[in-house]
């Protein structure tokens, strides 16, 4: 981990401990994390946090591992899910014309912005996510 995403992990679990109104101390008891390893991390002194502590502070501050993990840029962009897979594991109830319109709706949005999109949204046909 460089020191920018250093700086936006502690950041991060800065921001949402303040939210959530907790000390440090009450992270890592949380966490079942030393406090240093909290404070530590918040001042952006740990450039290799272990991967189990980040899941067990995620955990205490009620966030997504997949939050703190990219915060730290530990999540290549070649390895993110393509919306179709994300939006049936995030919101498995959701009907599948509602996805292709939220498909569509992406696709323009992100045309009139210049972007492509790297990687189709879904899977090709006869093939399963």
């Amino acid at each position: 981990m460089n020191p920018e995403q250093a700086v936006k992990l502690a950041q991060t679990i800065r921001t949402r401990r303040g939210a959530l109104g907790l000390s440090a101390s009450e992270v890592a008891r949380r966490a079942q994390v030393a406090k240093a390893t909290v404070t530590r991390l918040e001042l952006g002194d740990i450039p290799q946090p272990r991967p189990d502590n980040l899941r067990a502070i995620a955990a205490a501050l009620e966030l997504p591992v997949a939050d703190l993990f990219a915060a730290a840029d530990w999540i290549p962009e070649g390895e993110l899910p393509t919306l179709t897979p994300y939006l049936r594991t995030k919101y498995k109830a959701m009907p599948a014309d509602a996805v292709r319109e939220i498909e569509q709706h992406f696709a323009a949005v992100a045309q009139r912005h210049g972007l492509t999109l790297d990687h189709p949204t879904g899977p090709a046909p006869g093939q399963d996510e």
